[in-house]
């Protein structure tokens, strides 16, 4: 078997704050051919996801750093062009850790194969019914646990995982209140999506206050992508018995040194809350039993999302900083193959 020629973007240093062009390079090299259990999947999308700058850095985190000199880690989705494998075979549409790059050798385990009869096109395999649909699905559900009347508020309530989550509890008999930083992002909750408020935390002022405001009876399912300033505001509004699902930290990740806080964490004790942090990845095997209703409710109309598709794998690293000014909607990804 002839050997697949890839282009794939690089870490090649460590960023400081933001990532910039100097830490990443576009190279050009050939794939080995695959070893027992690898596969090699072309990729036609490329996941942009915050927790991939966490990756970057040397923090202590739920998956090693990016090893320098290694292709920029991420979800993507494709089709597998050589298998040396038990599970898989050329021509199986799949999802994995592919990373920043045109084709990518993937180990089976930790590869899963789109889930057949959803319906959806294949990019949506990397946000409705991917992971960060599915982090929605099963973070609200398994780790929140929400009950029909209680009020559920969304940090990051605009982006692929939030914007979903609020639509969830709606189906779910819920009340959903979203955390979002522009007008345009509230707009789009509360009269597309259906949520009963939303909170514009750049100009709201006192955020505690806003929060109150909007949420009377308190916070019953706080679900929160951000940390920092909103969580802490967030406790302090807590209903009791009120569950935290913990699933992102996007305010700390570009941060040159330890962020204080959150300071009212004593609000768990004073509330009888609990905080649970959660990883999709724990959830993956059950992928194929749930996704079909997830596809449902889209087909439905029950469910919305909005997608960003970037052309070009050149255009990977200025996309990917969007996720940190607030000027990406939706799910980001790039179209590197068509």
């Amino acid at each position: 078997m002839a050997g697949f020629k890839t282009r794939e973007l690089a870490l090649i240093a460590r960023p400081i704050g933001l990532p910039k062009d100097s830490d990443i390079e576009l190279r050009e090299r050939i794939l080995e051919e695959p070893g027992p259990g690898q596969l090699i999947v072309r990729n036609r999308y490329v996941s942009l996801d915050p927790a991939i700058r966490d990756w970057m850095s040397e923090n202590k985190s739920y998956l090693p750093p990016i090893p320098l000199g290694d292709p920029v880690r991420s979800t993507s989705v494709g089709e597998v062009v050589a298998s040396n494998s038990s599970r898989f075979a050329v021509g199986d549409r799949v999802w994995a850790g592919g990373g920043w790059a045109e084709y990518s050798t993937c180990h089976e385990n930790s590869t899963f194969a789109v889930v057949s009869g959803a319906g959806l096109p294949l990019h949506n395999h990397l946000s409705v019914v991917g992971p960060n649909g599915m982090t929605a699905y099963y973070g609200l559900l398994k780790i929140g646990q929400p009950k029909p009347g209680e009020t559920v508020l969304v940090s990051a309530a605009a982006g692929a995982v939030g914007s979903l989550v609020g639509q969830i509890a709606k189906i779910k008999g819920c009340r959903a209140v979203g955390l979002a930083g522009s007008e345009e992002k509230c707009r789009w909750l509360t009269e597309e999506l259906g949520f009963d408020a939303a909170i514009n935390y750049k100009t709201s002022g006192d955020l505690v206050a806003a929060i109150a405001d909007a949420c009377p009876d308190g916070v019953d399912i706080f679900f929160d992508n951000v940390g920092g300033d909103i969580l802490d505001a967030a406790l302090l509004n807590l209903a009791k018995y009120a569950r935290i699902c913990f699933c992102g930290r996007i305010s700390g990740l570009n941060a040159d040194e330890p962020v204080p806080g959150p300071w009212n964490m004593w609000q768990i004790l004073a509330k009888c809350a609990r905080i649970e942090g959660f990883l999709v990845s724990e959830y993956f095997n059950d992928f194929p039993n749930s996704v079909p209703e997830m596809a449902g409710w889209v087909k439905e109309g029950r469910i919305q999302f909005k997608e960003q598709i970037v052309d070009g794998l050149e255009n990977t690293l200025p996309a990917f900083l969007t996720l940190f000014d607030g000027t990406n909607t939706g799910k980001l990804m790039v179209r590197v193959a068509d």
